[in-house]
């Protein structure tokens, strides 16, 4: 197994056999290599200064620019891949599209932001997907500007947006090809592994049981860069093959954990059409930046309360796939969720897949996030819901999952106790949410009250019925809004 890092880096080759597993793409690119372009503003993923852009060779349909923040890629995370920053726009021919559009719009005022909004406009140049208004706003909505409004930005954006223009990085995308991304270094009391087979995994973990597992890092790079922790042991799972895609199984699908969340956005619009409350949960999930590097797994591991996917996923009926070197065992989703931050993976597991049953015709089923922000933020609650009736109009399945509610996302059992059999009306509905406050305590911090999420969750119910009225699975709305108005009158 490889233990020098190689990486091609604007189009030259990079060797490193000295730098600490946990040095951030940043500041590598900062402070070793002097490449001041990448900037450094929240070192959390919420600013996109930082922002390059790697050309993912496993995307769907083929090799893929993906714009990513720097601050949260430890180094060994480019091991194999091509990596682009602002210094390599700028060739003999001249300048990159996207940045005479910046310029000629006017998108730029102090420029501290500039070249992070530069490459993600570049990777929006080389995108075939950006069929929809709402798209172009997510594709940028991950680099902020504090001098001014957005518009410039925006129609810069739009003017380049799919154009795919004639040039070297067109030509990479079809005959750039990375190494491959098996790597491992220990030394110093520090150890990063990429194995690239389960068989890998297996002997990696069991020598090193102590080990964390990364593979997106957008959540476990955070302690390094914020909370300054030392992380000795990493083992990623990127390189593993068997755990990343989308396939059918009967009656539903298998997500893999390390599919990332742009790639089950795209299954989303797709094949997995059916799953209307997790492509609208991913519409107000996270930046571009974070989808492209976030996994499916990594998000459910974290077992935060707050975490997006789960309240959609337990809504669906979904099931995890466990696996270690002596096979596979399945659980319920909501048996997943142990406690704060705990899950039921033993020494020796990995959470494997997701497996979602395909919604039944005419169920009712969204989802929905209330968050302070409409866009990047983290939600104060989150609601998956599902609904099917009988003929005679009453309910026969009912679930009803939350987040930001309990220290685990859970299902509302008293309220789905309180709505099964009944009639599915806007009568039966209010007659059940007063179950609501026996399914939970809510959570009382920064993000909202106790009272104030116990009358959100009530409000998504009321909202969630009155959606479903007239489209059992409505689409989500062109632009994400807000899910709850709360009017208090003293």
């Amino acid at each position: 197994m490889p233990q020098t890092l190689r990486f091609h880096l604007n189009d030259q080759p990079v060797e490193d056999a000295t730098a600490p597993p946990t040095t951030t793409l940043l500041n590598y690119l900062r402070q070793h290599l002097r490449l001041t372009g990448t900037k450094e503003g929240c070192a959390e993923g919420d600013c996109g200064a930082c922002t390059v852009v790697i050309l993912d060779e496993a995307a769907p349909g083929g090799p893929q620019y993906r714009a990513v923040n720097a601050c949260l890629m430890f180094l060994p995370m480019v091991q194999g891949r091509r990596v682009y920053t602002v210094e390599a726009l700028r060739r003999a021919e001249g300048w990159h599209p996207a940045q005479e559009a910046l310029v000629r719009h006017l998108g730029s005022q102090c420029g501290y932001c500039t070249p992070g909004v530069v490459m993600s406009m570049f990777e929006a140049c080389y995108r075939r997907d950006l069929r929809e208004g709402w798209q172009l706003d997510d594709q940028m909505c991950g680099n902020l500007c504090r001098c001014t409004g957005y518009r410039p930005i925006r129609e810069a954006t739009r003017e380049v947006a799919g154009t795919c223009p004639e040039g070297h990085f067109k030509e990479q995308l079809a005959t750039g090809r990375s190494e491959g991304l098996e790597f491992s270094r220990a030394g110093e009391g520090r150890c990063y592994v990429t194995p690239t087979s389960l068989a890998g995994l297996w002997a990696a973990i069991a020598a090193r049981p102590r080990a964390k597992l990364v593979c997106g890092g957008t959540d476990l790079a955070l302690t390094v860069t914020k909370r300054y922790e030392d992380l000795p042991e990493l083992i990623s799972l990127e390189g593993v093959a068997e755990l990343r895609g989308i396939s059918r199984t009967d009656g539903g699908w298998r997500i893999g954990a390390t599919t990332t969340l742009t790639d089950l956005e795209a299954a989303c619009l797709g094949e997995l059409r059916a799953l209307t409350p997790v492509l609208r949960m991913l519409r107000y999930f996270a930046s571009r930046q974070i989808k492209h590097r976030a996994t499916v797994g990594g998000n459910l591991c974290n077992a935060s309360p707050i975490g997006d996917l789960a309240p959609a996923l337990l809504a669906l009926g979904a099931r995890a796939v466990i696996a270690s070197a002596a096979g596979e065992r399945t659980v319920p989703l909501e048996q997943f969720f142990l406690a704060y931050r705990k899950t039921a993976l033993q020494p020796g597991e990995v959470l494997a897949a997701v497996v979602v049953p395909e919604p039944a015709a005419g169920a009712r089923t969204a989802a929905y996030k209330v968050s302070k922000r409409r866009e990047l933020d983290i939600s104060a609650v989150a609601a998956g819901l599902y609904v099917e009736t009988g003929p005679s109009g009453h309910v026969t399945v009912v679930r009803a999952a939350f987040g930001g509610m309990a220290a685990t996302p859970a299902r509302a059992r008293e309220l789905e106790a309180a709505l099964l059999g009944g009639p599915w009306t806007e009568a039966a509905v209010e007659a059940a949410l007063p179950a609501l406050a026996r399914d939970f305590r809510p959570l009382d911090d920064h993000r909202g009250s106790a009272w104030f999420r116990g009358q959100v969750a009530e409000n998504l119910v009321r909202g969630f019925y009155l959606e479903t009225v007239g489209a059992p699975r409505p689409e989500p709305p062109a632009r994400p809004a807000s899910t709850v108005h709360l009017e208090v009158v003293s």
